[in-house]
């Protein structure tokens, strides 16, 4: 597998890009439950399969371009809305960056780290280590350098940004993971409860940090990637449960500028093990 990974590294863009289209379609094609889950979420958020078709090839760009953004030359990135990012890099009081699963959430982190921060205040970004062994550890050594810095899903992890946010670094995670037990609770998305990680709306009511969503749109033929940034609509509502849906309404608004780029057949919705099956109703 490391020898496939790394032919794939080293592969052009527009060429992972070409093969990768299709490889999506033949996964959706292939797997009913994956199917399945793809309609139903988009359908949950007001989408037809015809209007988010192109999300199916989306997914397998992704999975075909990754082996290059961990591992091989960097590609060409467009950055927009840069007066969003610059005005809370220099707030000073932090910078929580958030990246759902819209376009190319690996390399948002990767661009703005190069581009913006430094070894001695990298950007400091949450990860779920890989199961396997090898991955693990090929993940590992892509998200670990000079000016980015992986911390895992752990009570340790969490400290870690806690401290870098107190001191007026930036930090960067996923808001629609699904989070492990004890990490999340019920809320709305896409008016349907889910269980939803906390921990953004903690650490930026905890730390006062400026809370700033990214997201990565993959550009045709693979010609690179083109960077958006959205500030928050209004200021962050001081209660944990009102704060958390307004995240998740500020996401889904994201989404919604990109639909055909989301990766509809992820599984938002799932229970994860031990935790209570009776969700309270969507706000």
């Amino acid at each position: 597998m490391l020898t496939l990974f790394g032919l794939l590294a080293r592969l052009p863009l527009w060429l992972l890009h070409a093969v990768g289209a299709p490889g999506g379609w033949l996964t959706f094609l292939l797997s009913p439950t994956y199917r399945r889950r793809f309609i139903d979420n988009a359908a949950q958020a007001g989408y037809t399969f015809a209007d988010v078709a192109g999300a199916v090839g989306q997914a397998g760009r992704m999975a075909l371009e990754t082996p290059r953004l961990w591992s091989g030359r960097t590609s060409p990135i467009e950055w927009r809305d840069l007066e969003c990012l610059e005005a809370a890099l220099q707030s000073g009081r932090g910078v929580l960056f958030l990246t759902p699963h819209l376009g190319c959430y690996e390399v948002t982190a990767q661009a703005v780290a190069a581009r913006y921060m430094t070894a001695q205040q990298p950007l400091t970004v949450l990860y779920r280590p890989a199961r396997k062994a090898w991955l693990s550890g090929v993940m590992q050594s892509a998200r670990q350098r000079p000016e980015l810095v992986a911390a895992p899903t752990t009570l340790a992890g969490v400290r870690q940004l806690i401290r870098a946010l107190r001191q007026g670094a930036a930090v960067g995670l996923l808001p629609d993971q699904v989070p492990p037990e004890g990490m999340g609770q019920w809320t709305s998305w896409f008016g349907k409860p889910a269980y939803t990680i906390t921990l953004s709306a903690r650490l930026a009511l905890q730390t006062g940090a400026t809370l700033v969503l990214v997201f990565g749109e993959r550009l045709s033929w693979g010609r690179g990637y083109r960077l958006h940034f959205r500030p928050l609509s209004r200021p962050l509502a001081p209660n944990l449960d009102a704060a958390l849906l307004q995240i998740n309404e500020a996401v889904e608004a994201l989404i919604r500028e990109c639909p055909q780029q989301y990766l509809w057949g992820y599984g938002r919705y799932k229970q994860p093990r031990r935790v209570a099956a009776v969700a309270p109703a969507a706000s």
